[in-house]
């Protein structure tokens, strides 16, 4: 099964354009969309998850045309927005049990299994009985991807779901979305490039409403080969080097900045040719999109 957008588009009444003629086929599997803060992914992801409309374009799942048949949508999506309230006063099982009501499981014993078969599928089942209200940031989103998995969806939309999680959690969870994303179409919306890196074979990049690039890590780290350049340098000659040169990304090491540059050949003296990977693929994309900005404005 695969999620195909065409030419969707969006302006909010403010005059801002969220998203400009996006266009994407997700098939099945880890699916990674990768953009900054304010690049339009979570009105992408909103927009697919049927909860505001855009302009123009379509989204459709298989043969569910998602914009016509928002409920046939809805019975097979799963989502975790970036934030998301719980009743802070009850048991994780009671919770699990409440939306699974929601969601259409109306027999008790059914729900019971539904619900225990979840909370051991996130590793919640040892504290089934314990109040969410005491939950760690990542027994949480834990409990939130479990919630997005009742009804067995065949699409699941999970918004920066890592995002102020510590290592250790952020582990776990990101082993949970690989297992899940085997056999249906899991979108992981974040700015974390290397969550995407672990975990998915599709990847696209979007920036200022636009998708950049899309394709396999490997394909786009490909087209990067031969092209970043990296130096150290010190702090006061960062400036030059980037009204000079195509700056895409600056780093402290030591106290000291070391810059990476996208160009074609040798910038100059003192560069070193370097692997590209897809933090230099994201950051080569996302730079471009505000060089463009900038001249059209």
């Amino acid at each position: 099964m695969e999620l195909v957008i065409e030419d969707l588009s969006k302006t909010y009444p403010s005059g801002v354009q969220a998203l400009r003629d996006v266009s994407l086929t997700i098939p099945t599997g880890m699916f990674g969309l990768l953009g900054p803060n304010g690049a339009g992914k979570s009105t992408l992801m909103r927009t697919i998850a049927t909860l505001q409309a855009p302009d123009r374009g379509s989204i459709r799942l298989g043969e569910i045309d998602c914009l016509r048949d928002k409920e046939a949508l809805r019975r097979v999506l799963g989502y975790l927005p970036q934030e998301f309230g719980l009743y802070p006063n009850l048991a994780a099982e009671v919770v699990l049990d409440h939306f699974a009501t929601l969601k259409g499981i109306s027999k008790r014993k059914e729900r019971a299994r539904v619900v225990s078969a979840l909370l051991e599928q996130t590793n919640l089942a040892h504290v089934r009985k314990a109040n969410v209200g005491g939950f760690s940031g990542g027994m949480k989103q834990r409990l939130g991807i479990a919630i997005a998995l009742l009804g067995a969806p065949k699409l699941v939309i999970v918004d920066e779901p890592t995002a102020g999680l510590d290592p250790t959690e952020r582990h776990r969870f990101l082993n949970l979305l690989s297992e899940i994303g085997q056999n249906i179409v899991v979108i992981l919306s974040t700015h974390i490039v290397e969550d995407v890196r672990e975990l998915c074979s599709n990847v696209a990049v979007i920036a200022a409403g636009q998708v950049r690039v899309q394709g396999s890590p490997d394909a786009l780290i490909e087209g990067l080969r031969g092209k970043i350049w990296r130096r150290r340098i010190a702090r006061e000659a960062l400036a030059e080097q980037q009204a000079r040169h195509r700056v895409i990304s600056t780093r402290l090491i030591a106290g000291t900045p070391e810059i990476r540059v996208y160009a074609d050949a040798l910038p100059e003296e003192g560069y070193l040719a370097v692997d590209p990977d897809l933090e230099d693929v994201y950051f080569h994309q996302v730079t471009a999109a505000a060089a463009a900005a900038a001249e059209a404005a």
